[in-house]
């Protein structure tokens, strides 16, 4: 079953943003769960996109929004039936070219997980894996990427890749996405903090992956104004405080947390309280 998703922006641009991580899914399976723990602790809101828009029916696929802008979308994983837990947030990366960018992932150490499909709307989308088995969706927008706004507070901040082999993961987007190595000396500190760029644009960052044994992850961070007063209530809404709010090297404060289905998610402030990486 081929899903019709809605467009990413509400505003058609008709430009790309290579690189750029432009769309956030939660694949949850618990839905009215993971609705309650994002409104509660975000303000966010969700709504049922027009009629033939979703998964396979239109309770399978709602939109959210934060102060009425579109910021990402949530899936109903119960009804793609499959038989492991697929619980997680899926960051979508912006690429000019879907069929060149897929081509260039078995190329550079990669796996195609899903061939460019067309999925309404939203434009051609592929999921891949790096070669550290870190998983992503590549998207060409049909109508544009949105445009690049300043961080807001409880929205989208920044993206990081953690893995195992950050010199085989750049060189990887590189090749996928046409981005570069920019590394910044985090002042303080003996902390190398690796960008990939498109031009003078940083895109996301990839990192040694700070926990022993853990699987390479995308980390999707939201700005917030107090980590702390966040995880305080994480349980009693249905999730989990994987880290509790602590500095960070870089600068700030941050906190990861997971929702009622066990997606994980990462609470950073922002601007940084030193260093100017991010």
């Amino acid at each position: 079953m081929t899903p019709s998703l809605p467009a990413i922006s509400e505003t058609p641009t008709g430009e790309q943003d290579t690189g750029r991580i432009v769309w956030h899914d939660l694949l949850t399976d618990t839905p009215a769960e993971s609705r309650a723990f994002y409104g509660e602790l975000f303000g966010w809101e969700f709504e049922t996109p027009p009629g033939g828009i979703g998964v396979g029916n239109d309770d399978t696929y709602m939109l959210i929004r934060h102060n009425g802008a579109l910021i990402g979308g949530m899936v109903d994983a119960n009804a793609l039936n499959r038989d492991s837990d697929i619980s997680q947030w899926v960051t979508v990366m912006s690429v000019a070219d879907i069929d060149a960018a897929a081509g260039n992932v078995a190329a550079n150490g990669g796996e195609i997980l899903t061939p460019p499909t067309d999925v309404g709307p939203r434009g051609v989308m592929a999921v891949v894996a790096g070669p550290d088995k870190a998983i992503i969706a590549l998207l060409e927008s049909r109508s544009g990427d949105p445009e690049a706004q300043e961080p807001v507070m409880n929205g989208w901040l920044w993206n990081e890749l953690w893995t195992d082999d950050v010199d085989a993961a750049s060189q990887f987007f590189g090749g996928v996405a046409g981005l570069s190595v920019d590394d910044r000396d985090v002042e303080g500190s003996d902390v190398v903090y690796r960008l990939l760029t498109d031009g003078e644009q940083a895109r996301v960052a990839v990192l040694p992956h700070p926990f022993e044994g853990q699987l390479p992850v995308w980390v999707n961070y939201l700005r917030v104004e107090d980590p702390e007063a966040i995880t305080s209530r994480v349980e009693a809404l249905g999730g989990r405080v994987i880290v509790p709010a602590q500095p960070r090297p870089i600068g700030g404060t941050v906190a990861f947390v997971a929702g009622p289905s066990g997606a994980g998610i990462a609470l950073q402030t922002w601007p940084l309280q030193q260093g100017d990486t991010e």
